[in-house]
């Protein structure tokens, strides 16, 4: 007659310690909140350049361009005291009344972006994320869009910095565009910071 075989209690304990171990390494290591930070800076990123490339589309393909005055157009900004009379828009619709000025609705053939992007963080806990548009003025079709990255990956002097070397004004946040050198109301009080 075979006697059955099992675990006995201390080699469970020891194994369900072992496991305990590893998943907190794991979480240590991966780090989850930045993963999900570097998701959302990589979505802005994505954003930014198909506005961007629908902005100049829209600029070579319409006879007499209207792309926005010198005022700065925000999206997403829950109090407007950081900009004054700027205009802040949550609206997405790209007939021109959208945080971004421009009626890419009248285009021949339709707008080339179904609506404008807002920020991928929405959570009010979270502090000010959101997207700005600049124009240098409306003969030389310039402008700026500009936003702030929330990981420490693509944050100022890390590893896949975007923000020092996008070629803006402003090391300290992601700048994208034909007039770099446009000043918009951008400060640190207006934005988030990363954090680590």
């Amino acid at each position: 007659m075979q006697t059955k075989k099992g675990f006995t209690l201390l080699e469970l304990l020891i194994v369900i310690g072992i496991l305990a171990i590893l998943s907190t390494t794991v979480v240590l290591v991966i780090n989850p909140a930045q993963l999900l930070k570097k998701a959302r800076d990589s979505q802005r990123i994505s954003d930014l350049s198909t506005v961007k490339t629908a902005i100049a589309y829209y600029i070579t393909e319409t006879a007499a361009p209207i792309i926005g005055t010198s005022t700065a157009s925000y999206s997403d900004v829950t109090a407007n005291t950081c900009f004054g009379t700027a205009s802040v828009s949550t609206s997405t619709v790209t007939s021109g009344s959208g945080w971004i000025p421009i009626a890419f609705d009248g285009m021949t053939g339709g707008s080339p972006i179904g609506s404008l992007p807002r920020d991928p963080n929405q959570s009010v806990l979270s502090g000010n994320h959101y997207y700005a548009y600049g124009v240098t003025s409306q003969t030389d079709y310039t402008f700026k869009l500009v936003t702030n990255m929330e990981s420490t990956y693509y944050s100022s002097g890390q590893t896949g910095d975007v923000e020092t070397n996008d070629g803006g004004t402003n090391t300290g946040l992601y700048e994208v565009g034909t007039g770099l050198t446009k000043a918009i109301a951008t400060s640190a009080a207006c934005f988030q910071t990363a954090t680590p």
